[in-house]
């Protein structure tokens, strides 16, 4: 019997190695998938236009490409659309999100559970189906073809709601009434004892929040119409139509530098942003 148990465990091993050289093939597998559409547009950004289809491994590099992107359309102008739009929605979220969740982690009315399920109702709704109706209330405020109006109808997230809320819901009891001895009122304890507790789960949720609306673009397209409010999707569009023309090395470049920002923020804030996604799982 000892010698059986013995055996077992040196005759699972070439299995068990198998198994980990199938799982390290698979995901360099798709990492090479996955980083292959950024890698041919690297590729065509630094060569000549006449090597963005040609692969040559002593092709001449070039950033004239860049200079050429950037000059041919508003590329700063749109880049600060784009910034004031992340600001304000997730700023918005943030605001609106811990009201919500903490009401509803906290609150004792029987009926939080009910309006609760009533907010998650919005997972289920795909945004671009709202796309006529929000479009209709912006233009009834007055709000077409202003940044205000891109974020407006995602100022209230459900899923944020959704993250504070078991996170809120984690917080010992304990902590609140400590606070409350100390004299803090509701707003003191949610700015001085919940928040800071959830700083992982903003910071997650905010990552994810900004990717979303900076590389949104059917609302946007939709809304706008002037350079003076189009975010970077949208004008990068524009500038890839075919009335500019047909250049892969530019509209490369001009992809690599609307993509910039987000790939630098993950590179700089890589370890934070997966510690913080760990962190901030649903327990």
């Amino acid at each position: 019997m000892s010698a059986t148990t013995t055996m077992q465990p040196a005759a699972t091993q070439p299995r068990l190695r198998l198994g980990l050289w199938l799982e390290t093939l698979g995901a360099w597998a798709l990492a090479i998938l996955w980083a292959a559409p950024l890698l041919y547009a690297l590729w065509a950004a630094i060569h000549p236009t006449g090597y963005a289809t040609r692969f040559e491994l002593f092709a001449p590099l070039t950033l004239d490409n860049f200079a050429a992107a950037w000059n041919a359309a508003p590329f700063p102008r749109y880049m600060l659309n784009s910034l004031l739009l992340v600001t304000f929605v997730t700023g918005c979220q943030f605001v609106l999100g811990t009201l919500a969740a903490f009401v509803f982690a906290r609150s004792a009315s029987r009926w939080m559970g009910v309006l609760f399920a009533v907010v998650l109702v919005q997972l289920m709704i795909m945004p671009d189906m709202l796309i006529v109706e929000n479009y209709r209330t912006m233009r009834a405020l007055g709000l077409v073809d202003t940044v205000v109006g891109i974020g407006l109808p995602y100022v209230a997230s459900a899923f944020g709601i959704f993250l504070l809320r078991q996170t809120f819901k984690q917080v010992p009891r304990e902590l609140e009434e400590a606070a409350r001895v100390e004299g803090c009122g509701t707003f003191g304890i949610l700015w001085r004892v919940y928040v800071p507790l959830a700083r992982p789960t903003y910071l997650a949720y905010g990552l994810t929040s900004v990717a979303y609306h900076w590389n949104n673009f059917l609302w946007p397209l939709v809304i706008t119409n002037t350079v003076e409010t189009r975010p970077l999707t949208v004008g990068l569009a524009v500038f890839a139509s075919t009335d500019q023309g047909i250049d892969w090395a530019i509209i490369s470049a001009a992809t690599l530098l609307t993509a910039a920002p987000l790939l630098l923020a993950f590179l700089l804030f890589q370890r934070q942003f997966v510690q913080s996604f760990m962190r901030a799982g649903i327990r």
